[in-house]
C-alpha cells in the first residue's frame, strides 16, 4: 500500500469517526438530560454507554494515525498492531459495559422483587431511547461499511460498539415504554431487558477480543484463506512445490512466508522472475501492502 493510498484511507477512517463522535457528544448531552428530566435510572446508564462509545471513538483516531505510519528502522513490519491494540481497548470497552449493565440491571431486579419500588420514567425518556435506537442503527450500518472497506479491525469494531449502544437503547425503549404503559407493576420490564441486552453485548465484544488477541499471538490465517494461497503459487508455471508456508495477520495486512520448489536447472534469473510472479499475483489478491517472502529450493 503506498503512502497515496495510506493517507486516503486514514481520510476515509477520521472522517466516519469523527462523525461518530459528533453523533455520540450529542446523544450523550441528550440522553443526561432526558434520564435527569424524566427521572430515568435507564437512561442515565445509556447516557454513560453512549460516553463510552464517545471513548473508543477517541481510540480510533489515535490509533489509526499510529498505524498508517509506514515501515521505518524499528518497525519493519509497519505499525499495522496500533490497529489491532485499539480494537483490543474497544473489545474490552464493551465488555466492561456489558458488565456494567448487567449489574446494575440485576440490583434493580432483586430490589424490585424485595419489594422496592422503582421510579417511574417520563415520555421525554422514551423519545430519546427512540431517537438514540434510530441514530445508531444508521451510525453502525455507515461505520461497517466504511471499516470493512479500508479493511481496518478497529473500525468495525468500533462500528459494533454503534450497534451495541443501539440495542442498549433498544432495552431502555421497551422498559421505559412497559413503565410507562402498563404500570408499576410492571416497572421491572427495564432492568430486565438491560439485562438480556447485555448479554448480546458481550457477546460481541468476545469475538472481537477472540480476533484480535490471535493477532497478537501470531495466530495463522483461516484455513480457506491458507489454501487460496496454495492455489495461487501452485498456479505460476515452473512451480513444483510449495511448503512451510507461515501466514499472519498486522493490522489490516496479510504477512506469507513460504519455500517453493523448481527445476533446478533453471538460471537464477528464471527463478527470480517466477518468485516475482508469485509476488505479483498474491498482492493482487491481497493488497498491494502485502508482506511476503518467498525461499526458493531445487526439485529433490
Amino acid at each position: 500500500m503506498d503512502r497515496a493510498d495510506t493517507s486516503s484511507r486514514e481520510r476515509e477512517l477520521y472522517r466516519v469517526t469523527l462523525i461518530g463522535s459528533v453523533v455520540n457528544v450529542l446523544l450523550t448531552i441528550g440522553k443526561f438530560a432526558a434520564g435527569i428530566w424524566g427521572h430515568s435510572a435507564a437512561m442515565v446508564a445509556d447516557a454513560v454507554h453512549s460516553l463510552s462509545d464517545l471513548v473508543t471513538d477517541v481510540i480510533v483516531i489515535v490509533f489509526v494515525r499510529l498505524s498508517g505510519k509506514p515501515e521505518d528502522k524499528s518497525h519493519d513490519y509497519g505499525h499495522g498492531k496500533y490497529e489491532t491494540f485499539a480494537t483490543l481497548l474497544i473489545g474490552l470497552a464493551l465488555l466492561g459495559v456489558a458488565v456494567g449493565i448487567c449489574w446494575d440491571g440485576l440490583s434493580k431486579i432483586i430490589a424490585f422483587f424485595h419489594g422496592e419500588a422503582l421510579d417511574s420514567p417520563g415520555w421525554v425518556a422514551l423519545v430519546a431511547a427512540v431517537i438514540s435506537v434510530v441514530s445508531k442503527e444508521i451510525l453502525y450500518r455507515y461505520t461497517c461499511v466504511v471499516g470493512k472497506k479500508q479493511n481496518s479491525p478497529a473500525v468495525i469494531a468500533n462500528a459494533w460498539h454503534h450497534r451495541s449502544d443501539a440495542f442498549s437503547s433498544v432495552g431502555t425503549a421497551v422498559g421505559i415504554g412497559g413503565a410507562i404503559l402498563l404500570g408499576e407493576n410492571w416497572r421491572v420490564l427495564d432492568p430486565l431487558a438491560a439485562v438480556i441486552v447485555s448479554f448480546f453485548i458481550a457477546r460481541v465484544s468476545v469475538q472481537q477480543l477472540n480476533t484480535c488477541i490471535g493477532e497478537l499471538m501470531e495466530r495463522s490465517l483461516p484455513d480457506a484463506v491458507e489454501q487460496e494461497i496454495i492455489s495461487i503459487v501452485s498456479s505460476v508455471e515452473g512451480v513444483s512445490q510449495l511448503h512451510h508456508l507461515r501466514t499472519r495477520r498486522i493490522g489490516n495486512r496479510y504477512a506469507i512466508d513460504m519455500h517453493v520448489r523448481m527445476d533446478g536447472n533453471m538460471s537464477l534469473r528464471q527463478a527470480h522472475d517466477k518468485a516475482t510472479l508469485i509476488e505479483k499475483k498474491l498482492k493482487e489478491t491481497y493488497g498491494a501492502g502485502t508482506f511476503i517472502g518467498i525461499h526458493v529450493e531445487p526439485e529433490k
